[in-house]
C-alpha cells in the first residue's frame, strides 16, 4: 500500500504534463524529494526547474537518481522507454498518475469534476471560490489558473476539502471516489480508446456510482445518464432552462465578462 507521508522521493516519467505537474508540485509542497524526465523543455518543465525540482531532457538511465521510493507514468510513456525499461528492472514500484491522485484524494472530501469539455474552466472555478472562501481547498487543475499562475492550489489553513479535474481519457476518473461529482458534458471523445459512444456513456455510468454515499452529483440537464446510485442527492443545471434545479438568468456581457443572476 502507498502511503503518502512515506514518500521521500518521487520520479515522474513525463513530468512536463499539466496533470503530472500538479502532483510533483504537491509532492514537492509535502517536502519530498521530486525528479522525473521529460520530452522536451517548455514553459511548465521551466518552472517545475525553479521551484527546486530536477527535471532531464535525455531517456538515459543514468541520469536517473538511485533513492526513488515510487515511480508515476502517464499512459503516454511508451512501454520500451529506456527509463522505464530500467526503473522496472529495479523493481520499484510504479503507478499511473490517476491511481496517485485516487489515493491523494482518497485522503479528503473530494469534488471531481467530470466531462469531455468544460471540466477545466468549471474544476479552476470551483476550486477559486472555495479557496477564497473560509472553507478552503486543495485543488489539482488541469490548467494554469491565470488567477494563480498555477495548476496547484494549497490552502492557507487545514481543510479536507479537495477539487479534481476527473479525465475519461484512459478512464482515469475511474480511479477516484469523490463526495461530490460535476459531469459537465458526455459528448462522444476519445473512441479510440472507448470504441463506442455507449462505452463512453457507460463509463461515466460507472462514475456516477463511485461517488460516496450521502454525496452529491451536479449534472447538465440532457445528459444521458441513468442514475442509478440511489444514495445521492443530485442536482441539475442549465443555463436558461427553468425546469432545473439552477440556471442563470438576465445574462448580460460587458465586453470583458457575463453577469448572470443564478436563479436556485
Amino acid at each position: 500500500m502507498i502511503r503518502i507521508n512515506d514518500i521521500n522521493h518521487i520520479y515522474f516519467l513525463g513530468i512536463g504534463g499539466i496533470g503530472m505537474s500538479a502532483i510533483a508540485r504537491f509532492f514537492k509542497w509535502k517536502g519530498a524529494d521530486v525528479s522525473g524526465y521529460d520530452r522536451t523543455p517548455s514553459h511548465l518543465t521551466e518552472e517545475l526547474q525553479k521551484e527546486g525540482i530536477s527535471v532531464w531532457f535525455d531517456e538515459s538511465p543514468t541520469l536517473i537518481p538511485g533513492n526513488i521510493d515510487l515511480v508515476v507514468i502517464t499512459p503516454a510513456i511508451p512501454v520500451n522507454h529506456r527509463g522505464l525499461v530500467h526503473l522496472k528492472n529495479k523493481g520499484l514500484p510504479i503507478v499511473k498518475r490517476s491511481e496517485l491522485l485516487g489515493i491523494i484524494t482518497g485522503e479528503g472530501k473530494t469534488i471531481a469534476v467530470a466531462g469531455t469539455h468544460g471540466k477545466t474552466t468549471t474544476s479552476t472555478l470551483t476550486a477559486h471560490i472555495l479557496y477564497q472562501s473560509e472553507i478552503g481547498c486543495n485543488a489539482f487543475l488541469g490548467g494554469i489558473s491565470k488567477n494563480y499562475q498555477n495548476n496547484l492550489l494549497i490552502s492557507d489553513h487545514p481543510t479536507p476539502w479537495m477539487v479534481t479535474e476527473a479525465d475519461e481519457f484512459d478512464r482515469s476518473f475511474l480511479q477516484l471516489y469523490p463526495f461530490i461529482a460535476t459531469i459537465t458534458a458526455t459528448d462522444a471523445d476519445h473512441l479510440d480508446i472507448y470504441g463506442t459512444h455507449q462505452a463512453l456513456l457507460d463509463s461515466f455510468q460507472q462514475f456516477t456510482q463511485q461517488i460516496q454515499p450521502g454525496g452529491f452529483l451536479i449534472l447538465k440537464t440532457g445528459t444521458p445518464l441513468d442514475i442509478i446510485n440511489k444514495s445521492l442527492t443530485v442536482y441539475t443545471y442549465s443555463i436558461d432552462d427553468e425546469t432545473t434545479d439552477c440556471h442563470a438568468a438576465n445574462i448580460t456581457f460587458d465586453g470583458t465578462r457575463y453577469h448572470f443572476d443564478l436563479v436556485m
